[in-house]
């Protein structure tokens, strides 16, 4: 697929991604005591990304932090109060299309929130997920930060991110 078709399907994500997370209500806090970042639809797109191996499409979004840390080029370490936020839903081949990948069932909203001190136990970064278009919070208690830890271990030199924000006209040096 071309990387046009990926910009198109990426406009069609963010749409989505207003209407699956629209609910009233705030979800509880993760286990671990953090808070779901409300407004975090408003944020501003960074990247994209399917993943083959688990056959999911995800919008990732950055707050106001993280959008300058991507300007100043200074993601490697993010700054103390960057939050990370990638949306995901299962892979289906579009109707009308069938050469396009779109959003199928909504799976869970994931996020980084930078705190070198307060996570210092946990590479720098909170760590929490909510699931479902109910967005109820994921784990049983504060352990569930680990089994992010280690997923994200091979990208431990790049603070602990896999995400490479996308290139975008006005948006790098």
């Amino acid at each position: 697929m071309h990387f046009r078709h990926y910009l198109a399907i990426l406009s069609g994500f963010v749409a989505l991604t207003a209407v699956a997370t629209a609910a009233h209500h705030v979800p509880k806090p993760s286990p671990n005591g953090i808070k779901f970042p409300v407004g975090y639809q408003d944020w501003t797109v960074i990247s994209m990304s399917h993943r083959v191996d688990n056959k999911t499409v995800r919008v990732i979004y950055g707050n106001d932090q993280a959008i300058k840390a991507i300007k100043a080029g200074k993601t490697n370490p993010w700054p103390n109060g960057s939050i990370i936020g990638k949306v995901v839903w299962k892979e289906k081949v579009a109707e009308d299309w069938a050469g396009a990948i779109v959003p199928g069932k909504f799976v869970h909203a994931e996020f980084m929130f930078k705190d070198a001190k307060k996570y210092a136990k946990t590479g720098g970064w909170g760590w929490a997920r909510w699931t479902g278009l109910d967005q109820k919070p994921h784990g049983k208690d504060a352990s569930l930060a680990d089994a992010c830890v280690a997923c994200h271990t091979p990208v431990k030199n790049k603070d602990w991110v896999f995400t490479e924000p996308a290139m975008l006209p006005g948006r790098h040096k």
